[in-house]
C-alpha cells in the first residue's frame, strides 16, 4: 500500500516493532502527518513541508535542543521520498565510513541515467562532532547534487558547522514543544495498542500529565520515556487499571534537567536574554534569567561582569548609583562564593533593572571613536598641551589657558576641541536630567563668549 506521497512502505515501516525499544523510539513518527509540533517549518504551506510533500530536498541542516524531532524529520523525509537513505553519526562514524558512502553515491550518480538518478540522502546526527577537515570531504558530492545532506545538531549552526556547508544548505530552526504538544504525544501513546502503551490500560490524571511535561522541557523523548516508566512500574486496580497519580509522575522523572551548554549557543542566548530584560527595565524577566543561569552552574563572575556593563551602558549617568552598586555586587561575589552570591547578583540585577536608563555617554563614545576612524585626527589646542617639561614655554603650550577654579562657579568658558564638535547629548532620565540642565548652561555661556569675545 503506497503512502500519501506515492510510495511504497520501507522495510523500516514494514518490520514489526520490537516492544523492547524505549517508547519514545516505538513512538516515532512515520509520516508528516504523525509529527506533533514544529508548525513553523512543517505546517501547511510551509517551505520544509512543501519540499517533502514534492521531493525536491535540499541539502538542510537542523538546529534544535535534544527531543525537538531532528531524526525523526530526517527519517519521514527519507520514507517519503525515493533518494537512497544513508545514515552517520558525528560520535560513532568516522572519515572511512563517510567517504565509503560518498564513493557508493558517486557509483549510483555515474550508473543512473539523467531521468532515473536519485541522489542518496545523507542524514548526519551531531554532524557538530566532526572537524573541519571532516566536514570539508563532504562539500564536492554537497555542491554537484551527489548526495542530499541533512545534518542534525543541538548547537548553533554558525559556531559548529562550516561556513561552506551552511552556505550550500536551508538552515530550519527547531523549538522546544510546547506543553501542550507534549500531553497529546502522551495521549497518543497510551492509546497506541501497536507501538504505544494501550495494551496497558493506564489512565494518566490531569495534573500527573501536566507535570510530566512541564519537567520535560520541551523534550518529548524525555517525556514519553517517563511515560513508560510511570506505567511499567504502576500495578494494576482491581479493575485491571493503572492509574497514573501526580505522586507517581513526579518519581517517574525526578529533577527537571534544564538544557545548559556553559560554553556554547545557550549560554550566550541565555546571557542575551539576562542583558536585554535589565535593559529593558523587567525585573521580572531579569530574575528569571539570572535563576536560569545560576540553576545550571553558569560562572558567577561572568554574571557579575554582565550586571557592571549594563549598569554603566544602560543606566550610565541616569543614575551612576547603579554602576556603585553592581560593582559592589562583583566583590561581593568574590568575598562570598556560592550559594550566598546569588544573594548581591539578584539585588545588583533588579537595581539596574529598575534604574532609569542612558546609554548615552556610551553614545557619544561611539561617536567620537567613528570620527577618529573615519576622518583626520583633530589637533590637540596650543591652550591644553602638556606644560610639565622645560621647553614647554617656549613652544607656546599652555598659552592663553584659563584655570576654571580661578573664576566664579568653577567654570570659565572656553574651546577644548578646535572644531566645537559635541558628542554627549543628555537624556532627561532621572539624574541626567540635572546634567542637562547644568551642561546646557555651560554651552550656553560659551556661545556667548564666542559671539562676544
Amino acid at each position: 500500500m503506497e503512502d500519501l506521497f506515492g510510495n511504497a512502505p520501507t522495510e523500516q515501516e514494514k518490520a514489526p516493532v520490537c516492544q523492547t525499544m524505549p517508547l519514545a523510539t516505538r513512538m516515532r513518527p512515520r509520516s508528516l502527518d504523525e509529527i506533533i509540533g514544529q508548525a513553523h517549518i512543517l505546517g501547511e504551506g510551509r517551505l520544509l513541508r512543501r519540499a517533502i510533500e514534492a521531493d525536491r530536498i535540499s541539502s538542510i541542516l537542523l538546529q534544535g535542543p535534544p527531543g525537538t524531532g531532528k531524526t525523526t524529520i530526517a527519517q519521514v523525509i527519507a520514507a517519503s521520498t525515493r533518494s537512497r537513505f544513508e545514515r552517520l553519526s558525528g560520535v560513532e562514524s568516522n572519515t572511512a565510513d563517510m567517504r565509503k558512502i560518498l564513493a557508493s553515491a558517486q557509483r549510483r550518480s555515474l550508473s543512473g541515467g539523467q531521468r532515473s538518478f536519485h541522489p542518496t540522502l545523507l542524514f548526519i546526527d551531531e554532524i557538530h562532532r566532526f572537524n573541519k577537515a571532516q566536514q570539508d570531504i563532504l562539500l564536492p558530492a554537497v555542491e554537484d547534487g551527489t548526495i542530499r545532506l541533512i545534518g542534525a545538531t543541538t548547537q548553533n549552526l554558525f559556531f559548529s558547522v562550516n561556513a561552506p556547508l551552511i552556505s550550500r544548505s536551508q538552515i530550519f530552526q527547531l523549538e522546544p514543544l510546547a506543553e501542550s504538544d507534549l500531553i497529546q504525544l502522551m495521549e497518543r501513546a497510551l492509546r497506541d495498542t501497536e507501538r504505544g502503551l494501550g495494551n496497558q490500560r493506564a489512565v494518566l490524571d490531569g495534573d500527573a500529565g501536566e507535570h510530566l511535561a512541564r519537567m520535560s522541557d520541551g523534550d518529548a523523548r524525555k517525556c514519553l520515556n517517563a511515560l513508560e516508566i510511570a506505567v511499567l512500574s504502576t500495578s494494576a486496580n482491581s479493575d485491571g487499571i493503572r492509574k497514573i497519580s501526580l505522586a507517581v509522575a513526579e518519581e517517574s522523572i525526578q529533577k527537571k534537567a534544564v538544557v545548559y551548554d556553559g560554553s556554547g549557543d545557550t549560554h550566550y542566548d541565555t546571557a542575551s536574554a539576562f542583558i536585554k530584560s535589565m535593559r529593558g527595565s523587567d525585573p521580572d524577566a531579569t530574575l528569571y534569567w539570572l535563576a536560569k543561569m545560576l540553576h545550571a552552574g553558569e560562572e558567577i563572575r561572568f554574571i557579575a561582569r554582565r550586571i557592571v556593563i549594563c549598569a554603566s551602558e544602560d543606566v550610565g549617568l541616569a543614575d551612576s548609583q547603579a554602576l556603585l552598586v553592581a560593582l559592589a555586587a562583583q566583590q561581593a561575589v568574590e568575598f562570598l562564593g556560592m550559594p550566598e552570591a546569588q544573594i548581591p547578583l539578584a539585588h545588583a540585577a533588579v537595581y539596574v533593572a529598575t534604574a532609569p536608563k542612558s546609554n548615552s555617554a556610551y553614545i557619544g563614545l561611539d561617536k567620537a571613536l567613528t570620527e577618529i576612524g573615519e576622518g583626520r585626527t583633530l589637533a590637540i589646542p596650543v591652550s591644553l598641551r602638556d606644560t610639565h617639561y622645560k621647553g614647554a614655554q617656549r613652544l607656546d603650550h599652555g598659552k592663553g589657558y584659563q584655570y576654571p577654579h580661578d573664576y566664579e562657579g568653577n567654570f570659565v568658558p572656553q574651546a577644548y576641541l578646535p572644531e566645537g564638535r559635541i558628542y554627549y547629548d543628555p537624556t532627561e532620565n532621572g539624574w541626567e536630567k540635572r546634567i542637562k540642565e547644568r551642561l546646557h548652561y555651560w554651552r550656553r555661556c560659551f556661545e556667548q563668549s564666542r559671539e562676544n569675545p
